[in-house]
């Protein structure tokens, strides 16, 4: 079976002011999580979650999905024999354990540990 996609995430300049934009346009419901400068988009229907954040960088920002893999590891390993390269390695936080890595064009995409 292939690896679905589980999460989608925003991040930019404002978050306000995407969190406006995005809420007036979908009518998505978010969840504010000020302490992170972040907010959980809650899933519709059959869609998927997701969430909006503010660039800590002062960046463009940047769009990213996440898909869900049972070893992250594993698959961190099969990108770069892809011709990928690992932006970052596989971290374990209280709620998810991810890694992210860069498509031979440059693309940013998340892996999530099965959920």
């Amino acid at each position: 079976m292939a690896d679905p996609v589980i999460h989608f995430e925003v991040v930019g300049k404002d978050l306000e002011k995407l969190q406006s934009f995005y809420g007036e346009v979908f009518g998505w419901t978010m969840q504010p999580m000020p302490e992170m400068g972040y907010a959980m988009v809650e899933k519709v229907g059959d869609g998927i979650a997701g969430g909006l954040g503010q660039d800590r960088d002062g960046g463009s920002g940047h769009v990213t999905f996440y898909v869900s893999t049972d070893d992250p590891q594993a698959t961190l390993d099969k990108v770069e024999s892809l011709g990928g390269t690992t932006v970052m390695p596989v971290t374990e936080m209280p709620m998810v354990t991810l890694a992210m890595f860069a498509d031979p064009e440059g693309h940013v995409i998340g892996i999530v540990k099965g959920t």
